[in-house]
Formats: C-alpha cells, sequence, structure tokens
C-alpha cells in the first residue's frame, strides 16, 4: 500500500512538472510573439510531435534499401576490396608517395569552376547557416587548396577516399554515387615529363599487380587539342565544350559525336568534318611523328611543344619498360578543366569471344589523370612561384566490379589465426587465460562466447570461417600439461606442452604459405 501510494505520487509530481513546463514555456512564446519573434511550437519542442498527433508506432512500410547510387559491401566484398586497396597502397608507398586526408566537404565556392559541364554533378549541402559547402567531387582540388593553404612548392602524396557526384548511377558498370577514388599526385617544379612518367608507370604496376587483364593507357596533350581546334577554326571559347564532346568517342561512334557538333555545339560542317580526320587517329610515338610533320600542326606553336613534350614522355616510358602499354589517341580529351598538359586514362581491352574482355568493355576506363599547373595557383593567386602538379586517379569502383565477377572462392571475412576450444565443461577459464596468452603474443584468437560449448559446434566454426589452427584443451590434457594443436584444413592433431604453445603456434603461422 505504502508503495502504491509513493508511486501515484510520483506520478501526480511529473504530470505536475510537464505541465508547469508548458505553462511556462507558452508564457514566454506569448511574450516573444508580442514583440514580433516567432517561435515554434513548445509542444512541438518538449514532445518531438505536434499536438494531437498520436505517438509514432514507426513506418511500418518504409522501403530497406540503400539509396540511389550507393551500395553495402558485405564481409566477403570487403575482404575483396581491401585486398585492391591494400595492393594500390603498395605500389603508392613504393615512390615514395605519403598520405594525405581532407574533408569530405568543401566550401562551395572553392569547387566551383573547376569541372566544366560537370559541375552540375557537384552535390551541395542544405544551408544550416554559415558559408556554403559542397561534397568533394574528387581529390584533386582538394589537393590543390591544402598545397596552396599550407605554401609547400613540393609533394608527392597519396589518398584513398570517398567522394560523391549526383550521376546517373550504373552499378554494373561500377558507376555510383558515393565511390572510393586512389590518387598519386606530384606536386612541384621539375624537369619536363619525369613525374608525368612516373604517374604513367603508377597506373601499370597498379593494373599488373592486380592482374586484371589486358589494358592500355591512351595518352594525349591539352595543348594539342587546343592546337588541333584552333587550326580547324574553333573559336576559343568553344574549346572546352568541344572537347566534351570529343571525350565521348570511347563510348560513342564519330557519327553521333560529329552529330552533336553540328545540331547541338553549332559548328559548321566544314570545320567539323577537319576535326574528324585528327581525332580518329590513334598510334604509338610513328604519330607523334607523322603530326610534327602535319602541314598545319607544325605552324603552330602550342602543338610542337605538345609534340615534343609527347615523344619525351614516350622515351621516358621506354626506360621504364612500360612504352608498350601506351597509346596516342587524339580523342581523349578529359572533361575537366584544369588540365594543362598531358593526359592519359587506363582502359581494359580483350577479344570480342573473351568474357573477361567483354567485361573490360563494359566497364571503361578505369584509371585516368594528367597535368594541372595552375590549379593551385588559382587558390592562391598572389603567390608568385607557379606549383605545377601531374597525378592519377585509380577507379577502384570499377576494378572491384570486375574483381568481384571473377572471385569463384569466397574470400576470408576474418583474419583469426587460432581458435581456442573446449572438451569438457567447466574449462571457460582456461580458455580465457591461453586466449589471453595469444593476444599477448600477437596472435589473433577468438573463442566461443558459451561457457560449456559442443566441440562439434566449435570446430565447424573453425571450417566455416577458414581459420587455420583450434587449440583444444580437455581435463585429461591439462593434467598432464599438454594441449592439442588442430590443423583444421587436414584435421591432423599433435601435443603441445602448455609452456611451449605460443612458441610452436608462432613457428607454424611463420612456415604458412
Amino acid at each position: 500500500m505504502q508503495f502504491q501510494a509513493a508511486r501515484s505520487k510520483f506520478s501526480l509530481f511529473c504530470v505536475h512538472q510537464t505541465v508547469s513546463g508548458l505553462i511556462r514555456l507558452n508564457f514566454y512564446q506569448v511574450k516573444a510573439e508580442k514583440r514580433g519573434i516567432k517561435v515554434s511550437n513548445t509542444y512541438e519542442n518538449m514532445t518531438g510531435r505536434r499536438q494531437n498527433e498520436p505517438p509514432s508506432t514507426g513506418n511500418r512500410n518504409l522501403p530497406l534499401k540503400t539509396p540511389k547510387g550507393t551500395r553495402d559491401y558485405e564481409p566477403g566484398a570487403m575482404a575483396l576490396r581491401q585486398r585492391l586497396l591494400d595492393q594500390v597502397v603498395r605500389v603508392f608507398r613504393k615512390h615514395g608517395a605519403v598520405p594525405l586526408d581532407t574533408p569530405v566537404f568543401e566550401r562551395k565556392e572553392l569547387l566551383a569552376g573547376r569541372y566544366g559541364e560537370e559541375a552540375k554533378l557537384i552535390y551541395e549541402l542544405q544551408e544550416q547557416g554559415g558559408e556554403p559547402l559542397a561534397l568533394r567531387y574528387d581529390l584533386t582540388v582538394p589537393f590543390a587548396r591544402y598545397v596552396a593553404l599550407h605554401n609547400l612548392s613540393s609533394m608527392k602524396r597519396y589518398q584513398l577516399a570517398k567522394v560523391y557526384r549526383r550521376d546517373n548511377p550504373q552499378p554494373a558498370r561500377g558507376r555510383l554515387r558515393e565511390f572510393y577514388q586512389c590518387d598519386f599526385d606530384i606536386a612541384g617544379a621539375y624537369d619536363p615529363m619525369l613525374p608525368d612518367a612516373e604517374c604513367v608507370k603508377v597506373v601499370c604496376e597498379v593494373l599488373l599487380q592486380l592482374d586484371i587483364g589486358a589494358f592500355v593507357v591512351k595518352v594525349n596533350h591539352r595543348k594539342l587539342l587546343d592546337a588541333l581546334l584552333q587550326v580547324c577554326g574553333v573559336s576559343a571559347e568553344m574549346f572546352r565544350t568541344v572537347c566534351s564532346s570529343i571525350d565521348k568517342l570511347d563510348k560513342m561512334p564519330w557519327d553521333a559525336v560529329r552529330e552533336e557538333l553540328i545540331l547541338q555545339k553549332g559548328l559548321q560542317v566544314e570545320t567539323v568534318e577537319q576535326i574528324g580526320m585528327y581525332v580518329t587517329l590513334h598510334g604509338g610515338l610513328e604519330l607523334v611523328d607523322r603530326l610534327a610533320y602535319d602541314a598545319k600542326m607544325n605552324c603552330h606553336p602550342g602543338a610542337k611543344e605538345a609534340l615534343d613534350e609527347l615523344r619525351l614522355l614516350f622515351q621516358y616510358c621506354a626506360l621504364f619498360q612500360v612504352a608498350d602499354r601506351l597509346s596516342f589517341d587524339l580523342s581523349l580529351a578529359r572533361g575537366l578543366d584544369y588540365y594543362t598538359g598531358v593526359i592519359y586514362e587506363a582502359v581494359l581491352v580483350g577479344g570480342d569471344n573473351d568474357d573477361e574482355g567483354t567485361q573490360a568493355a563494359f566497364v571503361g576506363s578505369v584509371a585516368g589523370g594528367g597535368r594541372y599547373d595552375n590549379l593551385v595557383g588559382t587558390f592562391n593567386p598572389h603567390r608568385k612561384q607557379l606549383v605545377p602538379c601531374v597525378g592519377v586517379s585509380i577507379g577502384v569502383e570499377r576494378l572491384f566490379c570486375i574483381m568481384e565477377a571473377r572471385t569463384r572462392e569466397e574470400p576470408r571475412t576474418n583474419h583469426t589465426q587460432v581458435y581456442v576450444a573446449s572438451v569438457h565443461k567447466g574449462l571457460h577459464l582456461k580458455r580465457l587465460e591461453i586466449l589471453n596468452r595469444l593476444w599477448a603474443a600477437e596472435i589473433s584468437a577468438e573463442h566461443s562466447y558459451k561457457t560449456n560449448p559442443k566441440l562439434l559446434d566449435q570446430l565447424q566454426h573453425c571450417e566455416q570461417y577458414r581459420i587455420p589452427y583450434a587449440v583444444i584443451i580437455g581435463d585429461g590434457e591439462l593434467a598432464r600439461g599438454v594441449v592439442k594443436l588442430r590443423n583444421v584444413a587436414t584435421r591432423q592433431e599433435e601435443e603441445v606442452e602448455l609452456e611451449m604453445l605460443i612458441e610452436k603456434v608462432s613457428s607454424q603461422l611463420l612456415n604458412d604459405p
């Protein structure tokens, strides 16, 4: 009875406090509105719902799915994805790059005007007061901002991070709205084409390391493209929009691009025909020499400079033993506005009857980049010293799509090396003791969270998750100061002295392939 009375008094007290609070808040709301200040509904502020609105029981019809253009990565996919990223980073580090991370969003004005026609794909954030912001579109512009902000004159960096584009997603092709980029960039004033050739070498090493199939690295030069358009009669203000159409030649036939240039971009038919004579050309070093003797090109100073640099690039790539991977392709335009020199793009190739080649053609380019000498200067126009940059971005999502499609065996999803199991009841404390000793020796280990698990269940767990070794303890073995070490794959067991367990396990792990 006393408890019931106390509970009733407490309930009345809570009601009194709530009503009193509402009355006080309502009083201040009336006073504020008399002074012309708009105040939101007090009941809504206190309860999280509008007056007379029934309490929410949850939206039972809410569709359970990821936002358009995104995906979940289950443990198996994450294991494969991490393996891919580790291999990419290994190449970056081998070339002396240091890691860098930048904010996932930047000031909106910082991103504006950097991407040409692609700027419409930038995700703008809803303003909550303060400066307008946007999610990063790539990792190149934030890197240039970082170099300018910290007044650096040189840096070789790599970065692995997510970027965001309001694009039309095509998941089968690895085209998403949220995706990873792996960037390798060299900032600094160096002799021509040495950093550029190293970037091409990095791309080739990454793709060879991943064993992704046959590939080619297309190369071109923005100054050569500008010269080409100029000698064909295209006005300077039309260069970038015409380049965006030319850049579609890897996805569309020339006839479709020709029609776009005439009907949508408004170029004269004669001008478009002249452009077509050049942008359909591709080859190797011999094409560089051929264009050097072209009647129109050899009179243009920008074209001459570009061809000299491309010739030097081929020479350095030959020394790096990757020149056979290069294809000089005049249709390569790379639509981003900040490129100023050599540009390149890696694409996978294959035969018509080759499943891997078909998949490669479906995915498209898997890496791209180029030289952007003026980007850093746009963030700090008062700086006298120019900071030229060149870099490459690896298309992780597209490579992952191909690797995922080719993977026959489900990858391991954990890194556990040893599982501590028990045969009899009442041994969970001993399991914990052995487990702690393994952890102290930096050996990855786990056990069952049941105090008395069945041995069969424990061994099945080892096989299911492909844990290589199991330490099995029993009353009889412990009385003799030994445990059993089981090779899960072969199911062979041997007795090991408990005091020698760490040494034995470490030796076995060291000798495993």
